[in-house]
């Protein structure tokens, strides 16, 4: 069953975090995931949302996304991101 990540960003160094964006891409592809959120406004309905960015990914399954956010692939990448951008990240499965 498909599994999704969902990511709340707010970027502290736009110029570096671009390059977290190009290199990430490919390590998603690489584990069967799929950006189905890539950034865009965010238009808050309710709360007091204040991301400034928003990215959703989907994968296969729970499993499969853990073994991209664990691999050593994207290690390197990540930090990039965690040097860049606050960010909070999960995952679920899909109904």
């Amino acid at each position: 069953m498909a599994a999704y990540v969902i990511v709340h960003i707010r970027v502290d160094k736009p110029e570096e975090y671009d390059e977290y964006k190009t290199l990430a891409l490919p390590t998603v592809h690489a584990f069967d995931g799929k950006y189905l959120v890539r950034g865009g406004p965010v238009h808050v309905l309710e709360g007091a949302a204040e991301w400034e960015r928003v990215v959703v990914l989907e994968f296969p399954s729970v499993a499969r996304a853990k073994e991209w956010w664990d691999s050593p692939v994207y290690a390197p990448i990540k930090r990039i991101r965690h040097a860049t951008a606050r960010t909070e990240m999960i995952v679920m499965q899909g109904v």
